[in-house]
Order: structure tokens, then sequence, then C-alpha cells
């Protein structure tokens, strides 16, 4: 089977945005940054960037409600189990005519496979953790999310 274009430009982000190393110092930059383009264009999300258990970056900007706590619950839970973009994941499952959370595979109030998250993954090391936003559309969550973490590997040199 063939991949989509969208698909292969998916597989083409996670394969360009790893990093050199990331640390909590690299979290808070990379969420600030997010932040202020999301103020910028008055955008109404919230961002959250975690490791496996613990949260490095946090940031609720008017407009986000309390539901998107729980979307970005379940949406880090997501890459954090596959180490791939909600957005990857829900094209992918979809071509192959599956729907892990719709069919039981998965707990649909653990995991979702809207999107808007997207692995942290170091070079050397694999996926250590998910930035994740929430508040848009699941395209422009993500979106937003892929245009952060390129910008911020532009101004580290990775």
């Amino acid at each position: 089977m063939t991949d989509s274009p969208r698909l292969t430009e998916l597989r083409q982000q996670e394969e360009e945005l790893v990093f050199a190393s990331f640390d909590h110092h690299d979290a808070w930059r990379l969420g600030s940054l997010i932040a202020n383009h999301a103020i910028a264009s008055e955008f109404g999300v919230a961002i959250d960037i975690r490791r496996h258990n613990i949260v490095l970056f946090r940031c609720v900007l008017p407009g986000a409600t309390s539901d998107q706590e729980e979307w970005i619950r379940r949406k880090s839970a997501s890459v954090l189990r596959f180490e791939h973009s909600t957005a990857l994941l829900s094209e992918d499952f979809a071509a192959r005519g599956h729907s892990p959370v719709g069919g039981g595979w998965l707990a649909h109030e653990d995991y979702t496979l809207a999107g808007g998250s997207f692995p942290v993954r170091v070079r050397g090391a694999g996926v250590v953790g998910a930035v994740t936003v929430s508040g848009l559309s699941s395209d422009d969550d993500h979106q937003l999310v892929v245009d952060g973490i390129r910008n911020y590997l532009k101004t580290v040199g990775a």
C-alpha cells in the first residue's frame, strides 16, 4: 500500500523534527515560543510539554476551556504510547481502515488520535516526551506544534 501525500508529509515531519538533546530548559523555551506565536495569533489554546510522568511546560491562554486538559492528556498518552504524532496515527489507522479507539483496542477515555500532539524525539535516544496543543481544529493544533518545533530547532542550530 502506498502512502497518501498527507501521510508521507507527516512521516517526513517526524524524520525532520529531531532534537540533538532536550531538557527542562528546552521545554520552557519551546513552550514559550509556541505560546508567543499563539498569543500573537490570538489563538485560545492550551499548550503542554511533558515527559512520561512529568509536565515540563503548561500554558493556558484566554479562550481555552477546561476541556482542553482532557484533550491534552489523551493526545499526549497516544504519542507516548505509539511514539508518533496523533496526526500521523490518525491518518495511518484511517488508511488501514482501523480505529483503535473506536474499535475498543484503546480506551476512549485514555487515548485519542485527534491531531495536535507530536513526539519529542532525541537523536540516539528516541522519544522522550510529547508537545501538545489543544483548542483549534486537529490540523491547526498539529500545525502550531510542528511550526513551533521547526522554528525552535532553527534557533538552536539542530
